[in-house]
C-alpha cells in the first residue's frame, strides 16, 4: 500500500472541496435538516462530490463511507471515511471555523487522514507510523501533566433527547477542574488542536467515523492518545472519543466517568 499517494489524493481532495466551500460562502441556494441542529447546505453536497471524484479518478475499486451521500460501491475492506464540511451549522451561520475531513481506513486501522481549514490555509496530515504535520511541518502534544494547567475542548450532540444529564454533568467537572473549555464547533478542528498543543483534551459522544477518522490518526502520529471514555481503542468506526496529549489522559478518563484500564 503507497501511503503517499493514498495521501497525495486525499490532499488533492480535500483542497478541491475546500475550493467549493469557499466560492458558496456567503452564498448559500439551501440549508436543509436532516434532523435536531443537523444542517445540510448545497456547499456540502457539492464539496463532497468533488471528493468523491477526486477519489474514484485514483481509486475507484475503493469503498467510500461520506456524510451526505452514505455508503458508496467499492471494497468495504479498503475505504475511505469524508466529511466535506466539518462545522456546517458555523457554516450555515457564517461563522468561519469548519473544516474538510478525510481518511483512509483498510479495516478498523485509519492509515492516512487529513483536516484542511479552508479559512485559515492549515492542512494536518498524518501517515500510520511517520508523524504528524501542519503545512508539512512536524507537530507535536502539549507538555501539560496538570489538568488543572489545561485548556480542553468538547462538542454537543446534535441529537440531544437522551444523555443531556450525564453530558452536562461531565462538562461541569471538567470545566472545575481544567483551565477552561471551548466549544468550536468542528470535531475534526478540535482533535487537530490537540494534535498541535493548542488543547490538552478534548472529548466528545455520538459522532460519526468520518467526524473523528482523520483527526484521531493525526492526534496519535502526534504523540498524543485516543480511547473512549470506557478507556478502549478507537477505531475507524468510534462513536465516541477522549483525546488527549496522552499524559492527562488517566486523569480525564477519571472525570469522564470511565475506567482506568490501561
Amino acid at each position: 500500500m503507497d501511503l503517499d499517494h493514498l495521501l497525495r489524493v486525499a490532499v488533492r481532495a480535500a483542497y478541491a472541496s475546500a475550493d467549493v466551500l469557499r466560492s458558496r460562502w456567503k452564498h448559500l441556494s439551501s440549508i436543509d435538516s436532516k434532523g435536531p441542529n443537523d444542517l445540510v447546505t448545497d456547499a456540502d453536497i457539492a464539496a463532497e462530490k468533488e471528493i468523491i471524484r477526486t477519489i474514484r479518478a485514483a481509486y475507484p475499486q475503493h469503498g467510500i463511507v461520506a456524510e451526505e451521500s452514505g455508503t458508496q460501491p467499492g471494497s468495504a475492506e479498503e475505504r475511505w471515511l469524508v466529511d466535506p464540511l466539518d462545522g456546517t451549522v458555523n457554516y450555515a451561520h457564517q461563522v468561519p471555523f469548519y473544516a474538510v475531513s478525510i481518511a483512509f481506513a483498510r479495516g478498523d486501522a485509519v492509515l492516512a487522514g487529513v483536516v484542511l481549514n479552508p479559512v485559515s490555509g492549515e492542512l494536518f496530515s498524518a501517515q500510520a507510523g511517520r508523524g504528524a504535520f501542519l503545512n508539512g511541518e512536524p507537530i507535536g502534544v502539549s507538555p501539560e501533566t496538570r489538568v488543572a494547567d489545561s485548556l480542553l475542548a468538547t462538542g454537543f450532540p446534535y441529537e440531544r433527547s437522551h444523555g443531556f444529564d450525564a453530558m452536562a454533568e461531565r462538562l461541569l467537572r471538567c470545566l472545575k477542574a481544567s483551565r477552561g473549555i471551548r466549544r468550536f464547533g468542528s470535531a475534526a478542528l478540535d482533535l487537530c488542536f490537540v494534535a498541535c498543543g493548542r488543547f490538552v483534551g478534548y472529548w466528545e459522544d455520538r459522532l460519526q467515523p468520518w467526524d473523528t477518522a482523520a483527526g484521531a490518526l493525526i492526534v496519535r502520529e502526534a504523540g498524543g492518545r485516543t480511547t473512549d471514555f470506557s478507556n478502549r481503542p478507537v477505531g475507524a468506526d468510534g462513536r465516541e472519543i477522549l483525546a488527549t496529549n496522552g499524559r492527562i489522559h488517566t486523569d480525564l478518563l477519571k472525570l469522564m466517568g470511565g475506567g482506568t484500564r490501561s
